[in-house]
Protein backbone atom coordinates (compact mmCIF):
# COMPACT_ATOMS: atom_id res chain seq x y z
CA UNK A 1 0.00 0.00 0.00
CA UNK A 2 0.61 3.39 -0.77
CA UNK A 3 1.40 5.80 2.17
CA UNK A 4 2.23 9.99 2.31
CA UNK A 5 3.17 11.48 5.56
CA UNK A 6 3.14 15.44 6.69
CA UNK A 7 6.35 15.70 4.52
CA UNK A 8 5.13 14.73 1.48
CA UNK A 9 7.30 11.64 1.54
CA UNK A 10 6.14 8.71 -0.08
CA UNK A 11 7.22 5.15 0.94
CA UNK A 12 6.18 1.92 -0.94
CA UNK A 13 7.24 -1.47 -0.31
CA UNK A 14 7.85 -2.30 -3.63
CA UNK A 15 10.52 -0.78 -6.35
CA UNK A 16 9.19 1.83 -8.65
CA UNK A 17 10.14 -0.33 -11.69
CA UNK A 18 7.62 -2.84 -10.74
CA UNK A 19 4.86 0.03 -10.09
CA UNK A 20 5.49 1.53 -13.48
CA UNK A 21 4.88 -1.96 -15.15
CA UNK A 22 1.28 -1.27 -14.39
CA UNK A 23 -0.88 0.79 -16.97
CA UNK A 24 -1.79 2.99 -13.54
CA UNK A 25 1.59 3.59 -12.88
CA UNK A 26 3.26 4.63 -16.56
CA UNK A 27 2.49 7.85 -16.43
CA UNK A 28 4.30 8.94 -13.75
CA UNK A 29 7.53 6.78 -14.28
CA UNK A 30 7.52 8.61 -17.89
CA UNK A 31 7.37 11.62 -16.42
CA UNK A 32 10.04 10.93 -13.75
CA UNK A 33 12.46 9.62 -15.91
CA UNK A 34 11.88 12.19 -19.30
CA UNK A 35 11.90 15.37 -16.80
CA UNK A 36 14.60 14.39 -14.72
CA UNK A 37 16.79 11.98 -16.97
CA UNK A 38 17.35 10.09 -14.56
CA UNK A 39 16.17 6.28 -15.10
CA UNK A 40 15.42 4.65 -11.69
CA UNK A 41 16.31 0.70 -11.68
CA UNK A 42 15.00 -2.58 -9.32
CA UNK A 43 18.95 -1.51 -7.49
CA UNK A 44 17.71 1.72 -6.75
CA UNK A 45 15.77 2.30 -3.52
CA UNK A 46 12.56 4.07 -3.20
CA UNK A 47 14.69 6.89 -0.96
CA UNK A 48 16.99 7.21 -3.52
CA UNK A 49 14.67 7.80 -5.97
CA UNK A 50 12.59 10.59 -3.52
CA UNK A 51 15.87 12.41 -3.02
CA UNK A 52 16.62 12.38 -6.80
CA UNK A 53 12.90 13.72 -6.81
CA UNK A 54 13.39 16.44 -4.34
CA UNK A 55 15.84 17.87 -6.77
CA UNK A 56 13.69 18.51 -8.88
CA UNK A 57 10.82 20.84 -7.17
CA UNK A 58 8.05 20.95 -9.96
CA UNK A 59 8.74 17.59 -10.98
CA UNK A 60 8.29 16.37 -7.18
CA UNK A 61 5.09 17.77 -6.52
CA UNK A 62 3.51 16.50 -10.27
CA UNK A 63 4.81 13.33 -9.40
CA UNK A 64 3.62 13.21 -5.97
CA UNK A 65 -0.37 14.06 -7.15
CA UNK A 66 0.18 11.20 -9.88
CA UNK A 67 0.93 9.04 -7.01
CA UNK A 68 -2.21 10.35 -4.65
CA UNK A 69 -4.52 9.44 -7.33
CA UNK A 70 -3.17 5.75 -7.49
CA UNK A 71 -3.27 4.56 -3.98
CA UNK A 72 -6.73 2.66 -5.12
CA UNK A 73 -5.36 1.15 -7.89
CA UNK A 74 -1.83 0.09 -6.01
CA UNK A 75 -4.20 -1.88 -3.12
CA UNK A 76 -6.27 -3.08 -5.79
CA UNK A 77 -3.43 -5.40 -7.01
CA UNK A 78 -2.23 -5.75 -3.81
CA UNK A 79 1.03 -4.14 -5.31
CA UNK A 80 2.96 -4.94 -1.92
CA UNK A 81 2.30 -8.26 -1.54
CA UNK A 82 5.14 -10.52 -1.68
CA UNK A 83 3.35 -13.52 -2.60
CA UNK A 84 1.20 -11.58 -5.64
CA UNK A 85 3.80 -8.97 -6.97
CA UNK A 86 4.13 -10.76 -9.79
CA UNK A 87 0.82 -12.16 -9.94
CA UNK A 88 -0.11 -9.17 -12.24
CA UNK A 89 -0.74 -9.87 -16.33
CA UNK A 90 -3.31 -7.98 -17.20
CA UNK A 91 -3.36 -7.76 -20.94
CA UNK A 92 -1.91 -10.48 -23.51
CA UNK A 93 0.98 -9.11 -23.89
CA UNK A 94 1.83 -8.30 -20.20
CA UNK A 95 2.17 -5.40 -18.26
CA UNK A 96 4.88 -3.88 -20.11
CA UNK A 97 3.31 -4.90 -23.14
CA UNK A 98 6.33 -6.52 -24.36
CA UNK A 99 5.88 -10.12 -23.89
CA UNK A 100 8.48 -10.12 -21.17
CA UNK A 101 8.40 -11.54 -17.70
CA UNK A 102 10.03 -10.11 -14.51
CA UNK A 103 11.15 -12.22 -11.58
CA UNK A 104 12.79 -15.99 -11.82
CA UNK A 105 12.67 -18.67 -11.90
CA UNK A 106 10.19 -20.26 -14.47
CA UNK A 107 9.68 -24.02 -15.58
CA UNK A 108 11.51 -24.99 -18.54
CA UNK A 109 10.46 -28.96 -18.43
CA UNK A 110 7.41 -30.33 -18.28
CA UNK A 111 5.13 -32.79 -20.48
CA UNK A 112 1.88 -34.92 -20.40
CA UNK A 113 2.23 -38.51 -22.08
CA UNK A 114 -1.29 -39.98 -24.28
CA UNK A 115 -1.39 -42.58 -21.31
CA UNK A 116 -1.93 -39.80 -18.65
CA UNK A 117 1.91 -39.58 -16.99
CA UNK A 118 2.57 -36.20 -15.95
CA UNK A 119 5.18 -34.28 -15.59
CA UNK A 120 5.63 -30.46 -14.04
CA UNK A 121 1.87 -29.78 -14.23
CA UNK A 122 -0.18 -28.34 -11.34
CA UNK A 123 -3.37 -28.65 -12.95
CA UNK A 124 -5.44 -29.58 -16.25
CA UNK A 125 -8.65 -27.77 -16.87
CA UNK A 126 -10.98 -28.61 -19.34
CA UNK A 127 -12.54 -26.04 -21.41
CA UNK A 128 -16.54 -25.86 -22.07
CA UNK A 129 -15.89 -24.16 -25.42
CA UNK A 130 -13.13 -22.91 -28.05
CA UNK A 131 -10.80 -19.74 -28.14
CA UNK A 132 -7.79 -18.63 -29.01
CA UNK A 133 -7.84 -15.86 -26.23
CA UNK A 134 -5.15 -15.92 -24.31
CA UNK A 135 -5.59 -15.50 -20.64
CA UNK A 136 -5.30 -12.52 -18.37
CA UNK A 137 -4.45 -12.35 -14.84
CA UNK A 138 -5.23 -10.18 -11.44
CA UNK A 139 -3.89 -11.60 -7.93
CA UNK A 140 -5.20 -15.12 -8.06
CA UNK A 141 -7.40 -15.54 -11.10
CA UNK A 142 -7.32 -15.84 -14.55
CA UNK A 143 -10.09 -14.21 -16.65
CA UNK A 144 -10.78 -16.12 -19.97
CA UNK A 145 -13.06 -15.96 -22.74
CA UNK A 146 -14.38 -19.16 -24.99
CA UNK A 147 -17.60 -19.89 -27.28
CA UNK A 148 -19.79 -22.68 -25.45
CA UNK A 149 -23.53 -23.24 -26.62
CA UNK A 150 -23.83 -20.50 -29.43
CA UNK A 151 -23.05 -17.85 -26.59
CA UNK A 152 -19.18 -15.80 -25.99
CA UNK A 153 -18.32 -16.46 -22.63
CA UNK A 154 -15.99 -14.58 -19.93
CA UNK A 155 -14.51 -16.98 -17.37
CA UNK A 156 -13.21 -16.83 -14.23
CA UNK A 157 -10.52 -19.55 -12.92
CA UNK A 158 -8.97 -19.66 -9.50
CA UNK A 159 -5.11 -20.39 -10.48
CA UNK A 160 -4.40 -22.35 -6.90
CA UNK A 161 -6.73 -25.11 -7.81
CA UNK A 162 -7.60 -24.60 -11.30
CA UNK A 163 -11.54 -24.74 -11.30
CA UNK A 164 -14.08 -22.24 -12.29
CA UNK A 165 -15.73 -19.42 -9.99
CA UNK A 166 -17.60 -18.07 -12.27
CA UNK A 167 -18.89 -17.75 -15.97
CA UNK A 168 -20.94 -15.32 -17.82
CA UNK A 169 -22.75 -15.12 -21.27
CA UNK A 170 -22.06 -11.97 -23.34
CA UNK A 171 -24.38 -12.35 -26.69
CA UNK A 172 -23.99 -14.58 -29.50
CA UNK A 173 -21.42 -16.42 -30.46
CA UNK A 174 -20.65 -15.79 -34.14
CA UNK A 175 -17.15 -17.43 -34.97
CA UNK A 176 -16.33 -19.83 -37.66
CA UNK A 177 -14.73 -18.35 -40.10
CA UNK A 178 -11.30 -18.94 -39.90
CA UNK A 179 -10.30 -22.95 -38.18
CA UNK A 180 -7.77 -21.68 -36.11
CA UNK A 181 -9.91 -19.51 -34.15
CA UNK A 182 -13.46 -18.15 -33.64
CA UNK A 183 -15.61 -15.48 -32.17
CA UNK A 184 -13.51 -15.25 -28.96
CA UNK A 185 -10.39 -14.98 -30.20
CA UNK A 186 -9.69 -11.27 -28.82
CA UNK A 187 -8.13 -11.14 -25.11
CA UNK A 188 -9.95 -9.75 -22.28
CA UNK A 189 -7.93 -7.30 -20.11
CA UNK A 190 -8.26 -6.34 -16.50
CA UNK A 191 -7.17 -3.32 -14.21
CA UNK A 192 -7.92 -5.37 -11.31
CA UNK A 193 -11.57 -4.38 -10.58
CA UNK A 194 -13.21 -5.18 -13.77
CA UNK A 195 -12.81 -7.25 -16.53
CA UNK A 196 -12.88 -6.14 -20.15
CA UNK A 197 -13.83 -8.87 -22.68
CA UNK A 198 -14.81 -8.05 -26.87
CA UNK A 199 -15.87 -10.55 -28.95
CA UNK A 200 -16.53 -10.56 -32.63
CA UNK A 201 -19.91 -10.15 -32.22
CA UNK A 202 -19.77 -6.85 -31.42
CA UNK A 203 -19.85 -7.39 -27.87
CA UNK A 204 -17.76 -5.58 -25.71
CA UNK A 205 -18.93 -5.98 -21.78
CA UNK A 206 -17.27 -4.68 -18.37
CA UNK A 207 -17.38 -7.72 -15.57
CA UNK A 208 -16.13 -7.11 -12.17
CA UNK A 209 -14.41 -9.51 -10.69
CA UNK A 210 -17.30 -11.20 -8.76
CA UNK A 211 -18.55 -12.02 -12.39
CA UNK A 212 -21.18 -9.26 -12.31
CA UNK A 213 -21.91 -7.61 -15.27
CA UNK A 214 -21.56 -4.18 -14.97
CA UNK A 215 -22.58 -2.66 -18.43
CA UNK A 216 -22.50 -3.97 -22.07
CA UNK A 217 -22.84 -2.37 -25.86
CA UNK A 218 -22.70 -3.75 -29.14
CA UNK A 219 -20.40 -2.04 -31.54
CA UNK A 220 -21.93 -2.66 -34.57
CA UNK A 221 -25.48 -2.20 -33.53
CA UNK A 222 -23.95 1.04 -33.07
CA UNK A 223 -21.92 1.39 -35.44
CA UNK A 224 -22.54 -1.03 -38.36
CA UNK A 225 -21.45 -4.49 -38.80
CA UNK A 226 -17.91 -5.61 -39.14
CA UNK A 227 -16.90 -6.76 -42.82
CA UNK A 228 -13.45 -8.58 -41.83
CA UNK A 229 -13.07 -11.97 -44.25
CA UNK A 230 -12.08 -13.82 -40.79
CA UNK A 231 -12.72 -13.92 -37.52
CA UNK A 232 -11.90 -10.96 -35.36
CA UNK A 233 -8.53 -10.76 -33.48
CA UNK A 234 -7.84 -7.08 -32.15
CA UNK A 235 -8.07 -7.03 -28.26
CA UNK A 236 -9.07 -4.43 -26.05
CA UNK A 237 -6.48 -1.42 -24.00
CA UNK A 238 -7.19 0.46 -21.31
CA UNK A 239 -6.35 4.33 -20.25
CA UNK A 240 -6.71 6.09 -17.78
CA UNK A 241 -10.22 6.39 -17.98
CA UNK A 242 -11.74 4.18 -20.93
CA UNK A 243 -11.76 1.01 -22.74
CA UNK A 244 -10.12 1.62 -26.33
CA UNK A 245 -10.91 -0.77 -29.37
CA UNK A 246 -9.31 -0.33 -32.70
CA UNK A 247 -11.86 -1.52 -35.46
CA UNK A 248 -9.88 -1.76 -38.95
CA UNK A 249 -11.59 -2.97 -41.65
CA UNK A 250 -12.67 -2.76 -45.43
CA UNK A 251 -14.95 0.06 -45.68
CA UNK A 252 -15.44 2.50 -42.27
CA UNK A 253 -13.08 1.96 -39.91
CA UNK A 254 -12.43 3.69 -36.44
CA UNK A 255 -11.07 3.87 -32.65
CA UNK A 256 -13.95 4.00 -30.30
CA UNK A 257 -13.57 4.48 -26.39
CA UNK A 258 -16.07 3.78 -23.53
CA UNK A 259 -15.54 5.03 -20.26
CA UNK A 260 -14.53 2.02 -18.15
CA UNK A 261 -17.03 2.27 -15.09
CA UNK A 262 -20.39 3.76 -16.77
CA UNK A 263 -20.12 2.27 -20.41
CA UNK A 264 -20.54 5.69 -21.81
CA UNK A 265 -19.33 6.57 -25.15
CA UNK A 266 -16.02 9.11 -24.61
CA UNK A 267 -15.27 9.43 -28.37
CA UNK A 268 -15.27 7.89 -31.53
CA UNK A 269 -12.68 8.64 -34.17
CA UNK A 270 -12.43 7.36 -37.70
CA UNK A 271 -9.12 5.94 -38.88
CA UNK A 272 -9.41 6.06 -42.77
CA UNK A 273 -6.62 4.55 -45.02
CA UNK A 274 -6.13 4.01 -48.83
CA UNK A 275 -4.96 0.23 -48.38
CA UNK A 276 -7.22 -1.61 -50.93
CA UNK A 277 -9.66 -4.86 -49.94
CA UNK A 278 -8.00 -7.04 -47.51
CA UNK A 279 -4.93 -5.08 -46.67
CA UNK A 280 -7.45 -2.66 -45.27
CA UNK A 281 -7.87 -5.36 -42.61
CA UNK A 282 -6.04 -6.06 -39.32
CA UNK A 283 -6.25 -8.25 -36.29
CA UNK A 284 -3.37 -6.48 -34.36
CA UNK A 285 -3.93 -4.91 -30.96
CA UNK A 286 -3.03 -1.06 -30.21
CA UNK A 287 -0.23 0.14 -27.94
CA UNK A 288 -0.25 2.27 -24.94
CA UNK A 289 2.66 4.65 -25.51
CA UNK A 290 3.77 7.91 -24.25
CA UNK A 291 5.11 10.88 -26.64
CA UNK A 292 6.44 14.28 -25.91
CA UNK A 293 5.28 13.29 -22.14
CA UNK A 294 1.65 12.55 -22.89
CA UNK A 295 -0.07 9.48 -22.85
CA UNK A 296 -0.57 8.43 -26.51
CA UNK A 297 -2.22 5.30 -28.46
CA UNK A 298 -0.30 3.83 -31.31
CA UNK A 299 -2.42 1.92 -34.30
CA UNK A 300 -0.85 -0.70 -36.96
CA UNK A 301 -2.80 -2.04 -39.84
CA UNK A 302 -4.33 -1.24 -43.17
CA UNK A 303 -1.14 -0.52 -44.32
CA UNK A 304 -0.40 2.50 -42.26
CA UNK A 305 0.77 3.07 -38.37
CA UNK A 306 -0.88 5.74 -36.67
CA UNK A 307 -0.73 7.77 -33.33
CA UNK A 308 -3.52 9.05 -31.61
CA UNK A 309 -3.99 11.07 -28.41
CA UNK A 310 -5.35 9.08 -25.32
CA UNK A 311 -7.21 11.17 -23.85
CA UNK A 312 -10.02 11.95 -27.34
CA UNK A 313 -8.68 9.75 -30.07
CA UNK A 314 -7.06 12.48 -32.37
CA UNK A 315 -4.55 11.49 -34.61
CA UNK A 316 -1.32 13.61 -34.64
CA UNK A 317 0.93 11.41 -36.66
CA UNK A 318 0.65 8.85 -39.49
CA UNK A 319 3.37 6.68 -41.52
CA UNK A 320 2.42 5.27 -44.67
CA UNK A 321 4.42 3.43 -47.62
CA UNK A 322 4.10 -0.34 -45.82
CA UNK A 323 2.60 -1.56 -48.56
CA UNK A 324 4.13 -0.02 -51.38
CA UNK A 325 3.01 -2.33 -54.39
CA UNK A 326 -0.38 -2.10 -53.29
CA UNK A 327 -0.68 -5.66 -52.53
CA UNK A 328 -4.41 -6.78 -51.47
CA UNK A 329 -3.58 -9.37 -49.38
CA UNK A 330 -1.84 -7.96 -46.68
CA UNK A 331 -3.54 -8.01 -43.71
CA UNK A 332 -2.25 -7.26 -40.55
CA UNK A 333 -1.91 -10.11 -38.04
CA UNK A 334 0.66 -9.82 -35.71
CA UNK A 335 1.00 -6.67 -33.11
CA UNK A 336 3.29 -3.92 -32.97
CA UNK A 337 5.93 -3.81 -29.77
CA UNK A 338 7.87 -0.55 -28.53
CA UNK A 339 10.29 0.17 -26.06
CA UNK A 340 10.45 3.77 -25.47
CA UNK A 341 9.88 5.74 -28.59
CA UNK A 342 10.71 3.17 -31.25
CA UNK A 343 7.95 0.82 -32.33
CA UNK A 344 8.63 -2.64 -34.20
CA UNK A 345 6.07 -3.23 -36.54
CA UNK A 346 5.78 -6.66 -38.62
CA UNK A 347 3.59 -7.15 -41.90
CA UNK A 348 3.70 -7.95 -45.32
CA UNK A 349 2.22 -11.71 -44.13
CA UNK A 350 5.75 -12.25 -42.49
CA UNK A 351 7.76 -10.91 -44.92
CA UNK A 352 8.95 -7.77 -44.21
CA UNK A 353 9.85 -5.75 -40.14
CA UNK A 354 10.13 -1.85 -39.73
CA UNK A 355 10.53 -0.07 -36.47
CA UNK A 356 9.82 3.64 -35.99
CA UNK A 357 10.92 6.27 -34.00
CA UNK A 358 7.89 7.33 -32.65
CA UNK A 359 8.85 10.88 -31.47
CA UNK A 360 10.39 12.26 -34.62
CA UNK A 361 7.31 10.46 -36.48
CA UNK A 362 5.09 12.79 -33.79
CA UNK A 363 7.40 15.81 -34.97
CA UNK A 364 6.33 15.25 -38.39
CA UNK A 365 9.57 13.72 -39.85
CA UNK A 366 7.83 11.45 -42.16
CA UNK A 367 9.79 8.56 -43.72
CA UNK A 368 12.96 10.12 -41.85
CA UNK A 369 11.45 8.38 -38.44
CA UNK A 370 12.28 5.11 -40.06
CA UNK A 371 14.95 3.81 -37.60
CA UNK A 372 15.76 1.02 -40.02
CA UNK A 373 13.94 -1.95 -42.06
CA UNK A 374 14.21 -5.54 -43.30
CA UNK A 375 12.63 -7.37 -46.40
CA UNK A 376 14.01 -10.52 -45.08
CA UNK A 377 12.74 -11.57 -41.77
CA UNK A 378 9.38 -11.09 -40.41
CA UNK A 379 6.39 -12.58 -38.78
CA UNK A 380 2.74 -12.93 -39.86
CA UNK A 381 0.40 -14.14 -36.94
CA UNK A 382 3.37 -14.34 -33.96
CA UNK A 383 3.55 -11.12 -31.99
CA UNK A 384 7.39 -10.78 -31.87
CA UNK A 385 9.26 -10.40 -27.91
CA UNK A 386 10.99 -7.34 -26.84
CA UNK A 387 13.53 -7.60 -23.70
CA UNK A 388 15.81 -4.38 -23.17
CA UNK A 389 17.22 -4.01 -26.60
CA UNK A 390 16.58 -7.36 -28.29
CA UNK A 391 13.76 -8.25 -30.82
CA UNK A 392 13.02 -12.12 -30.83
CA UNK A 393 11.04 -12.91 -33.96
CA UNK A 394 9.43 -16.59 -34.98
CA UNK A 395 8.75 -16.95 -37.99
CA UNK A 396 5.93 -19.07 -39.56
CA UNK A 397 6.23 -19.09 -43.19
CA UNK A 398 5.94 -21.65 -45.30
CA UNK A 399 9.78 -21.90 -45.91
CA UNK A 400 10.48 -19.96 -42.47
CA UNK A 401 8.21 -21.91 -39.97
CA UNK A 402 10.44 -22.35 -37.03
CA UNK A 403 12.96 -19.86 -37.37
CA UNK A 404 13.71 -18.41 -34.38
CA UNK A 405 16.00 -14.72 -34.65
CA UNK A 406 17.25 -12.54 -32.50
CA UNK A 407 17.70 -8.37 -33.40
CA UNK A 408 19.06 -5.50 -31.71
CA UNK A 409 16.38 -3.20 -31.64
CA UNK A 410 18.40 -0.07 -32.86
CA UNK A 411 19.57 -1.54 -35.61
CA UNK A 412 17.88 -4.20 -36.85
CA UNK A 413 21.02 -6.29 -37.25
CA UNK A 414 20.50 -10.08 -36.30
CA UNK A 415 22.40 -11.29 -33.49
CA UNK A 416 21.59 -14.92 -33.34
CA UNK A 417 18.73 -17.56 -35.38
CA UNK A 418 17.72 -21.18 -34.51
CA UNK A 419 16.00 -23.27 -36.32
CA UNK A 420 13.19 -25.11 -34.46
CA UNK A 421 12.16 -28.50 -35.38
CA UNK A 422 10.27 -28.96 -38.73
CA UNK A 423 6.49 -30.35 -38.63
CA UNK A 424 3.94 -29.32 -40.26
CA UNK A 425 2.55 -27.21 -37.00
CA UNK A 426 3.19 -23.53 -37.24
CA UNK A 427 3.25 -20.91 -34.76
CA UNK A 428 0.42 -18.79 -33.98
CA UNK A 429 1.26 -18.05 -30.38
CA UNK A 430 3.77 -15.16 -29.26
CA UNK A 431 7.04 -15.71 -28.19
CA UNK A 432 7.51 -15.13 -24.67
CA UNK A 433 10.84 -13.60 -22.81
CA UNK A 434 11.02 -15.64 -18.86
CA UNK A 435 14.15 -16.44 -16.68
CA UNK A 436 17.41 -15.41 -19.59
CA UNK A 437 14.82 -17.76 -21.80
CA UNK A 438 12.68 -17.72 -24.63
CA UNK A 439 9.63 -19.40 -25.26
CA UNK A 440 8.39 -20.71 -28.47
CA UNK A 441 4.75 -22.69 -28.82
CA UNK A 442 3.67 -24.12 -32.03
CA UNK A 443 -0.07 -24.95 -33.12
CA UNK A 444 -0.23 -28.58 -31.61
CA UNK A 445 0.86 -26.99 -27.78
CA UNK A 446 4.20 -28.14 -27.78
CA UNK A 447 6.44 -25.33 -26.10
CA UNK A 448 10.13 -25.13 -27.14
CA UNK A 449 12.55 -23.43 -24.32
CA UNK A 450 15.82 -21.23 -26.13
CA UNK A 451 18.52 -19.98 -23.97
CA UNK A 452 20.11 -18.63 -22.11
CA UNK A 453 19.72 -15.64 -23.63
CA UNK A 454 22.50 -13.87 -22.55
CA UNK A 455 25.18 -16.55 -24.33
CA UNK A 456 26.63 -15.89 -28.01
CA UNK A 457 24.80 -18.78 -29.57
CA UNK A 458 21.72 -19.84 -27.01
CA UNK A 459 20.54 -23.33 -27.53
CA UNK A 460 17.11 -25.42 -27.41
CA UNK A 461 17.00 -26.51 -24.05
CA UNK A 462 14.00 -28.26 -23.52
CA UNK A 463 11.16 -29.72 -25.57
CA UNK A 464 7.36 -30.08 -24.32
CA UNK A 465 4.96 -31.74 -24.82
CA UNK A 466 1.47 -32.20 -23.78
CA UNK A 467 -1.69 -34.73 -24.74
CA UNK A 468 -4.15 -32.08 -25.89
CA UNK A 469 -1.95 -31.69 -28.84
CA UNK A 470 -4.89 -31.14 -31.82
CA UNK A 471 -4.59 -28.28 -33.57
CA UNK A 472 -4.79 -25.38 -33.01
CA UNK A 473 -3.18 -23.96 -29.96
CA UNK A 474 -3.15 -20.17 -30.62
CA UNK A 475 -3.39 -18.98 -27.44
CA UNK A 476 0.01 -17.15 -25.80
CA UNK A 477 2.03 -18.32 -22.93
CA UNK A 478 1.33 -16.62 -19.47
CA UNK A 479 3.82 -16.45 -16.40
CA UNK A 480 2.38 -16.40 -13.04
CA UNK A 481 4.12 -16.48 -9.96
CA UNK A 482 7.03 -19.04 -11.03
CA UNK A 483 4.75 -20.97 -13.01
CA UNK A 484 3.17 -21.05 -16.29
CA UNK A 485 -0.07 -20.93 -17.84
CA UNK A 486 -0.39 -22.87 -20.87
CA UNK A 487 -3.85 -22.61 -23.25
CA UNK A 488 -4.57 -25.44 -25.55
CA UNK A 489 -6.99 -26.10 -27.83
CA UNK A 490 -9.63 -27.51 -25.46
CA UNK A 491 -7.46 -26.96 -21.40
CA UNK A 492 -6.09 -24.77 -19.49
CA UNK A 493 -2.30 -25.87 -17.80
CA UNK A 494 -0.84 -24.97 -14.92
CA UNK A 495 2.76 -25.53 -15.00
CA UNK A 496 5.43 -25.63 -12.36
CA UNK A 497 8.86 -27.49 -11.39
Amino acid sequence: MLLMNSNASFFVTIDVVRLSRNLAFSRFYEVYRIASGYTPTSHHSIKEVENRLMSFPALHKHCLAILAAMITFSSTFDACSAETSQSVWYQWRGPDQNRTATGDPYPRKWGESKDGEKQNIDWKLKLPGGGASTPVIASDTAFLTFAADGKNHLASVGLADGTFRWQVELGDDRGGKHRKGGGSNPSAITDGQQVFAYFRSGDLACVDVKGNVQWQVNLQDRFGEDTLWWDLGTSPILTDDAVVVAVMQTGPSYLVAFNKVSGELLWKVDRITDAPEEAAQSYATPLNVVIDNQPAIAVFGADCLTLHRAGDGTEFARLGGFNPDGEKFFRSIASPTAKDHLIVCPYSRGERLTTVDMNHLADGKGDAAIVWKSDQLGSDVPTPALDQQRVYLVSDGKTSRGLTTCLDLQTGETIWQWQLPKSRHSFSSSPLVADNHLYVTSENGTTFVIGPLDQEQPELVATNEIDDDEPFTVASLVPIDESLLLRSKTHLYRISE
